[in-house]
Formats: structure tokens, C-alpha cells, sequence
């Protein structure tokens, strides 16, 4: 038996090269440091359906709330909502709800790594339209399947103070 190397694949640890990426939301909700600073905590996975490296591989970009304000930065959450394809005008129950409505959607984003206190990250710089057409088909691992949050149910309107932002 012969075995041939090909460093094109070599990877370390858990670590995505930098570059865009097909994937899909695993995971969106609120969640909160141990001293309390709120974020939006998402999980995206690599789509398996679509030829590329990294397949099955997650990526974790956070939104934080601004310390001054106390809100997120609206125009990041507008740009992801788009990038993912939500409806334009679409009303929402509670911020719960928007952040279900970005589970299972596909997009493209670009990440780059980079250090940070101490710390290599995988950030997400920009979030595209997916590339692909037609269904997603990612076959998600066992232990990996979609989180949709708290309870799911459908959108109807949602109140200005309502808002994180």
C-alpha cells in the first residue's frame, strides 16, 4: 500500500484558512459572558454539499453590545439579515424570533484570523448572498443539527422598544 502526501491538506487544530466560505446557520441567540456583557452568539457551519475545504467545520462569530449604549450595532444586524436573504420589512415578535428566522439559511462569508488578547481567532469580516442555487442539502452531523433557540413561532409585529438596538 503507498501513501502519498499532499500538504494542499494539511490542517492544525480547528483552525479555517482565511477566505469565503458556503455555509450555513447552525445556531443564533442571545447569550452572555460570565461578567454579563450580552452578544449575539451564532454558529455557522461549512456546507458539506458544496466542494470546498473545511467541510463540516464551525465557524463562531459574535455581536457585541456597544458598553456606551447597550445595544448592538443595528446596520451589522440588517447586513447579515440581508446577506441571508430575509424578507425586507419582515416583522418580528421579539428578537428571539429574528434570530430563529436565521437558522438553516445559507451565506457566504469571508473570514480572516487573527490575534486578539492573546488569542488566534476566526473572524468573520463580510457577510455575501450565498453563491450556490437551488436547496441546501448539507447533511448535518449527529450532535450538530440546528438550534432554533426559544420557542420558534410565527412573525407578526414587533415594537420599537421591544429592540436591542
Amino acid at each position: 500500500m503507498t501513501f502519498n502526501l499532499d500538504f494542499s491538506k494539511a490542517q492544525q487544530g480547528n483552525e479555517i484558512k482565511d477566505g469565503a466560505y458556503e455555509v450555513v446557520v447552525n445556531k443564533a441567540v442571545e447569550n452572555a459572558t460570565k461578567s454579563g456583557a450580552e452578544f449575539i452568539d451564532i454558529d455557522l457551519i461549512v456546507r458539506n454539499d458544496v466542494d470546498q475545504p473545511f467541510q463540516n467545520k464551525h465557524i463562531f462569530p459574535k455581536i457585541w453590545k456597544a458598553k456606551a449604549t447597550g445595544k448592538y450595532n443595528e446596520s451589522m444586524i440588517m447586513a447579515i439579515a440581508q446577506a441571508l436573504q430575509l424578507e425586507d420589512g419582515k416583522s418580528y415578535n421579539g428578537f428571539d424570533e429574528l434570530l430563529a428566522d436565521f437558522v438553516l439559511k445559507p451565506v457566504r462569508v469571508t473570514v480572516k484570523n487573527e490575534e486578539s488578547n492573546g488569542y488566534r481567532n476566526t473572524n468573520v469580516k463580510r457577510w455575501e448572498k450565498t453563491n450556490t442555487t437551488g436547496p441546501v442539502n448539507h447533511q448535518f452531523k449527529k450532535g450538530d443539527e440546528p438550534s432554533f433557540g426559544p420557542e420558534r413561532s410565527r412573525a407578526t409585529t414587533v415594537r420599537n422598544d421591544n429592540l436591542p438596538f
